[in-house]
This record gives C-alpha cells, structure tokens and sequence, in this order.
C-alpha cells in the first residue's frame, strides 16, 4: 500500500456535515448520531415542503446545530450551505407517490438539484458526499428477484410509469456523482437504500404505508388489508441501521463507490400485516384484497433479497435491528406520540 495515497475518511467526531433534506425521518435520526459521536456541527438544510420542523424539534438548543431553510434548485443558497463543510449528506428526492403527481417537477428536483449539490460541493472542496439512492435502481417487476446485488441491472416491465420515473432518476443521480469524481475528483459513496422505517415514519413512502395503515386500521378496530395474496415480497431497513450506515459511509476510506443497504432480511406483506397486528396486541385477523385502481403501489415481482455485503466490506456496515424489533420501536414512538397529541388537545 502507498502511505502517501490520500485518505478518503471524513472522521465524524470535529466534523462539519451538512444534510440536505435534513428535517427528513433519515436526515433528523443521522443528525442524532452524528452529533452523538461528537460532530463539531450538523446543518440541517430543508425546504420543509416534506421534511418536518417536528422531526428536529429536539435539536433546539445546541449550539452545534444550524438550520438552514433551503432550495436544493437554488445553486446559491447551496454554495452558501456548504461553506467550511467537510462532508455532505444529499437526501432531498422526490419520491414515487409525489413523482406520480408532478413527474417533470420531480425529476428537476432528483437530477437538477444533484447536479446543484455536486457543483456546491466541488466549488467549496467538500471533502466528501454521500449520496442517498435506492434500491429502485434495480426497477420492478417480474426480472427484479433472487439476490440483488451492486450490479443487478434495471428492470421496468410492468410497473407503474412513476415508480421507473424514480428508479431512472436516481440511476441519474448516481452516475453525475462518478462522472464529478472522474472529472473532478469528488469522493463520494452512494448508500442504496432499501425501504425505511421507523421513528418519526411519515406517510409519503408508498412500501411503508403497510406498516403505519395496518396500524392505524388495527387502532380504529378495523381489519388490516393485505393486497393480493400477501405474497410479494419487502425488505426493509431500520432508520437507526440508516443512520449508521451514513456515519460509515463518512467514516470509511471508500470513494467512488455504490453499495445496498438494507436490514437483516426481506419480508412478505402477509408476514409483515401479521406481526404489527401481533405487535398491536390486536386479535384482529387480515382481509385480503384486490389493488385499488390508479393507486401507485411498488411491486417486485417475485421474491427477492437485498443483498448489503458489498457494504459491509467497502463501509464496515452491517444491519443490527430485525424488523420485530424495529416495529416494536415505531409502533411505541407512534401510541406515544398520538398519545400526546390527544393530551394537549384535552387541555386547550
């Protein structure tokens, strides 16, 4: 090995990240941990439109946190943002739901705005960026099963138009961060996320509305849905494992480089309906029933896992929460907080 090769590490502990897209349930959990580890500063730039001021209400008071109301289209607040920034986190997308609504919008945002992010970061010698991309990078349909790993190619016959919008946009996105690090020598890693989950869920991620709509059914006394037979299959990642893997991703000596990231091991819909009735306390038994007509709803296909070895090896980062548990967390956040909503409207 060469001692005189440069390292591609961007130490957490005195460093200065910005997340973009950081009022996010991602943005605000990886703000946690960094500030846990001992960053010297965590920015968090949003634009709001879907990030929460609710998610980042805890940070209020440290003095290391800033909060940055933004536009990732705005080249010039990113400049700005990224002044004296070590390392970049790029979580700002839209995503399927919302590319379904607004596909143009939605890829201005998904690829214009990387290319902002990369051009913020170059011009201000960010000494790394970590890109979040997915793993709707390997599309949907009948090809997409079995292991799907780094190279897997993208799949798109018969899936919904918005989902392969999407897929294709962070396909995009990926290669304008190779082509910076080609060209200008930009490190950067590309975590591929699988689906998340946990505290602070929103209700803007088509996959994971299965866990907080059975939820909510289960709470009404209603019986949970499963579309079709419950077969299809899911792998999710926890958001505190998420969390982990962006801090890697920072951490690790990797550049030029896209790995899976995802939790311990795939579930089917039935599976997954089955245990947050069981984790409800509920006695309540599924319905199953047909697709809802002009619904987005993500499919793969056939049974399929994700694989995250490369990660491990290129970031030192493996899963650590099972989905028992990390339902058990969301379904607790969740109870806990409604139950607060209702105590403070009791009391106005």
């Amino acid at each position: 090995m060469n001692t005189h090769q440069k390292s591609h590490s961007v130490p957490v502990k005195g460093g200065r990240f910005l997340l973009i897209g950081g009022a996010s349930l991602v943005g605000s959990t990886t703000a946690d941990l960094l500030l846990a580890q001992g960053a010297a500063e965590v920015a968090l730039f949003d634009n709001f439109s879907f990030g929460s001021t609710d998610n980042i209400r805890h940070l209020e008071g440290d003095k290391r946190v800033r909060i940055v109301q933004g536009d990732i289209l705005r080249l010039p607040q990113l400049l700005a943002a990224t002044e004296n920034i070590d390392g970049v986190l790029h979580l700002a997308a839209v995503m399927t739901i919302s590319m379904d609504r607004d596909s143009w919008g939605g890829l201005d945002i998904n690829i214009r705005g990387v290319q902002n992010v990369i051009e913020a970061c170059r011009a201000n010698r960010v000494k790394k960026l970590v890109f979040a991309s997915s793993n709707a990078v390997y599309g949907y349909g009948p090809g997409v099963a079995g292991d799907l790993v780094e190279s897997t190619p993208f799949h798109s016959a018969g899936a919904p138009p918005a989902a392969i919008i999407y897929g294709a946009s962070k396909i995009i996105g990926e290669q304008l961060c190779r082509d910076a690090h080609r060209k200008d020598g930009l490190n950067y890693v590309v975590v591929r996320y699988s689906t998340v989950y946990g505290e602070r869920q929103h209700y803007r991620a088509a996959n994971a509305l299965y866990i907080i709509e059975t939820h909510d059914r289960i709470k009404k006394g209603e019986r949970p849905r499963v579309i079709g037979d419950g077969s299809e299959t899911k792998h999710f990642v926890y958001v505190g494992d998420l969390a982990r893997a962006n801090a890697r991703a920072f951490e690790a000596d990797a550049t030029d480089a896209a790995v899976n990231v995802s939790g311990p091991a795939p579930v089917t819909t039935l599976e997954l309906v089955k245990l947050v009735i069981e984790l409800s306390g509920s006695k309540l038994t599924p319905e199953h029933v047909e697709p809802e007509a002009g619904k987005v709803r993500l499919t793969s296909g056939g049974a399929f896992r994700i694989d995250h070895a490369a990660a491990e090896k290129a970031i030192g980062w493996k899963p650590e929460i099972d989905m028992r548990e990390g339902i058990r967390r969301l379904l607790k956040w969740r109870d806990e907080t409604l139950a607060a909503e209702t105590a403070k409207g009791d009391k106005k």
